[in-house]
């Protein structure tokens, strides 16, 4: 099997007070995630997309939120030992398309210093990253602003 897919998501409460981390960029806002790392969901869901099309298993599995060493650290940490992992079995990424679903804030003005950060992790070009918002029209927990969502799917090729 040359071409691999994988997909992920990541959902994290919203909480006031709490920093707001997504693809390795701090949003200011008068929310942020709750969780044990830095809760970037964008990037968790590229880890498990990563991780799962790679047959790796999940990101629990191999950054538990039982340890501790992994307490508020930076989910480009996470990313970039997942993606020792990947290259260790011989793939190399070929895409990444994310989807974030966020009421407020807007991240748009954000999204180029998100996918310049997976770029320099992952070391692919950034023209391999798309990332895109939307919001649940004020639908569901995402529309009352109690938390936030993100998937990914990724495309990996076997290196010979």
């Amino acid at each position: 099997m040359s071409y691999r897919v994988g997909t992920g998501s990541d959902i994290h409460k919203l909480t006031i007070g709490k920093k707001m981390f997504l693809g390795g960029v701090e949003i200011l806002h008068k929310k942020g995630f709750e969780g044990h790392s830095d809760a970037d969901i964008l990037l968790h869901s590229i880890c498990d997309a990563l991780l799962g099309a790679s047959s790796l298993g999940d990101i629990g599995k191999h950054f538990p939120n039982t340890d501790k060493k992994y307490k508020d650290i930076s989910s480009l940490v996470l990313l970039s030992e997942v993606n020792k992992k990947i290259l260790k079995k011989k793939y190399k990424i070929i895409n990444i398309d994310s989807t974030i679903l966020l009421e407020k804030p807007k991240i748009q003005n954000y999204i180029p210093q998100m996918q310049k950060n997976i770029s320099s992790v992952l070391n692919i070009l950034i023209e391999q990253i798309s990332i895109k918002a939307t919001t649940t029209e004020q639908l569901g927990f995402v529309g009352k602003e109690e938390g936030a969502i993100a998937t990914s799917v990724v495309l990996l090729k076997k290196i010979k």
